[in-house]
């Protein structure tokens, strides 16, 4: 049998408990060179080098320059060419994720008296541009594009683009469009990776230049938003997938496997760990997982062995439940199923985590797809810093500030005091008898 990692917390030094909340992408440092030429010859090359890398790093061979955007015709191919089935299933995931960051969004704006005659508030507004990546390489992600795509329509960005690798013979994965479309994006690139980071950031002759880019991706994409931040804002840090399961002696450790290969299936580079204090969950789970790989595609196999037997993937034994919730504290993960007869027993101890599944009816694969809450999450720790994606990474919000002539007198006054404190003449001078001349009434 294979042998997937087993860590005991209990037998752990501070430093081999550090280390097994480290992610795949915790270190770029091998990719920061190699995505550096290629971010200048899109700046400096446009759709030449997008289309290059699309036949040299996506081995799209039938990709041309004149080819990087999707086409009418073929949003339109697209609906011919997936069945009506997997379209009603992304119609509903669609209608779900919609009405979730309906209720998300917030008011345009709202004023509040602070004291009498002066008001204070905030109004929100649409990011004119946002990139929107949807990963490719190791499989079709449809469900990417729905995430990253209704909450900006639903945000009012008015301009919206999709970034994602063309497939072999240069065209778009068919339900990517499909969901673009019934989303409401009809923007869709041909280009992935970190050329397609950098075509978001400076625009090519095809490619209109986004303040903004959103989604998950490979490490090549984290590195390029990193060295990009100064001309695009890279968003949430959303890289390759991660999930703890965190379950309790009340569940079966066979469940456990079986949602513990939801996200170690995703690639090499994903993360997954299954924490529990109880042995029998443990033993369970080990003798499960040949049955579950089993009933598995060859290539996903292979990617979640890699993962459970490496470095960032497999399972650990706590000392007891609250044991068990300090490492997934410590670890922040992207996904956190709590695999319980009763999950919101251990809610309240769970401060660090991006998305939160509770009991053993919410797999991530449900959330995944058509929940409504949205997928992407920050990973590598981000959650402890970061919320998942939401309708408000699509809207910038400004601060507004009316003073009446009832609530000048006492504003000015307090502000001239700290101004002189602060040694700022021309801030104490425009709230001085200097002012009085330049009002009305």
């Amino acid at each position: 049998m294979t042998e997937v990692t087993f860590k005991d917390l209990s037998t752990l030094s501070p430093g081999e408990r550090a280390a097994l909340v480290r992610r795949s992408e915790a270190d770029l440092s091998g990719f920061t060179d190699k995505v550096l030429p290629i971010i200048d010859a899109v700046r400096t090359e446009g759709d030449a080098a997008l289309a290059r890398f699309g036949r040299e790093l996506d081995r799209a061979m039938g990709l041309e320059a004149s080819s990087l955007k999707a086409t009418p015709e073929e949003f339109d191919a697209a609906f011919d060419a997936v069945e009506q089935e997997v379209i009603d299933a992304i119609q509903y995931g669609i209608d779900n994720i919609r009405t979730f960051h309906q209720e998300q969004k917030p008011e345009p704006m709202w004023l509040k008296e602070i004291r009498p005659g002066a008001f204070a508030g905030d109004r929100w507004t649409p990011i004119s541009s946002v990139a929107l990546y949807v990963p490719r390489g190791k499989g079709a992600f449809p469900s990417v594009t729905m995430m990253t795509a209704v909450p900006g329509v639903v945000a009012g960005v008015p301009d919206l683009a999709i970034f994602t690798p063309p497939g072999p013979d240069g065209s778009v994965d068919a339900a990517t469009l499909v969901a673009a479309r019934l989303a409401g994006v009809e923007t869709v690139y041909k280009a992935g990776g970190a050329q397609a980071v950098a075509a978001a950031a400076y625009g090519t002759q095809t490619v209109k230049a986004a303040k903004k880019i959103v989604g998950p991706g490979s490490p090549w994409v984290v590195a390029a938003k990193r060295l990009l931040s100064h001309v695009i804002d890279p968003g949430l840090p959303a890289g390759p997938s991660e999930v703890v399961i965190l379950a309790d002696d009340t569940v079966s450790g066979g469940l456990a496997a079986l949602d513990l290969l939801i996200e170690a299936e995703h690639g090499p580079d994903s993360s997954a760990w299954l924490v529990t204090p109880s042995r029998r969950v443990v033993d369970e789970a080990l003798a499960a997982l040949p049955g579950h790989w089993a009933q598995m595609s060859e290539q996903r196999v292979g990617f979640s062995k890699t993962v459970l037997t490496g470095p960032y993937g497999g399972i650990v034994l706590a000392k007891d439940m609250e044991d068990a919730c300090a490492f997934v504290n410590e670890y922040a993960p992207e996904h956190l199923e709590i695999l319980s007869e009763k999950p919101f027993d251990y809610l309240g101890d769970i401060t660090e985590a991006a998305e939160i599944l509770m009991g053993t009816r919410t797999p991530n694969a449900i959330a995944n797809y058509v929940l409504g809450p949205n997928a992407v999450l920050p990973t590598s720790a981000g959650a402890n810093t970061y919320g998942p994606l939401s309708v408000t990474d699509y809207m910038r919000r400004s601060s507004i500030g009316y003073v009446t002539e009832k609530g000048y007198p006492e504003m000015a006054a307090r502000t001239k005091l700290l101004a002189e404190y602060e040694g700022f003449s021309s801030h104490a001078n425009a709230v001085s008898a200097m002012r009085d001349p330049y009002l009305k009434g």
